[in-house]
């Protein structure tokens, strides 16, 4: 049985086990192999961890390329930067589904309908902890709170608000897993 799931794992999976491996690798060379065993023992939300920086990123990448080049024409700057945050926030979903699919949480539908389910509860969860986050960045200007510091702790709850859903909700296991 063991063998089975080696031999079905994705090639999303595959590439970046071996990234994985070589920066563990790394990790020990240079004489931080707790840090390299700290990871192995936290594997799933190590890389729930990478692949939300990667879909930030991403995020990042989408809004530049949508302010600066698909939406230039745009004349209004308040509807520029909302578009480009549209385009943005649905670039990073689609990536953070792929990335929490394959990697984090290595899921398996069985058919289309699992599959649209699972997809549908995804955006479903995103777009409750985004209405949570702008929620908290608008008490931080009702309450006068600095910004800043509100979208770091905005970010933190959403980040374990996302895991806790993907991982109760969207990916969760099947007792066969």
């Amino acid at each position: 049985m063991e063998e089975n799931k080696k031999e079905n794992k994705n090639i999303t999976l595959k590439v970046f086990e071996v990234l994985e491996n070589l920066g563990l690798w790394i990790l020990e060379k240079i004489f931080l192999k707790r840090l390299a065993n700290l990871y192995r023992n936290h594997i799933e939300g190590m890389r729930y961890l990478i692949c939300g920086g990667l879909s930030t990123i991403v995020n990042i990448l989408a809004y530049v390329l949508g302010s600066y080049v698909l939406f230039i024409g745009v004349t209004d700057a308040t509807f520029r930067v909302n578009l480009s945050e549209i385009f943005a926030f649905i670039m990073a979903l689609i990536f953070a589904y792929w990335v929490n699919k394959t990697i984090v949480f290595n899921s398996k539908c069985e058919n289309a309908i699992s599959l649209l389910k699972e997809i549908t509860s995804f955006i479903a969860c995103r777009i409750f902890t985004e209405i949570i986050s702008i929620g908290m960045m608008n008490y931080a200007v009702y309450a006068n709170i600095n910004d800043i510091v509100m979208k770091v702790i905005a970010n933190i709850v959403v980040i374990i608000l996302n895991f806790i859903l993907s991982k109760v909700l969207i990916f969760k296991k099947t007792k066969e897993d």
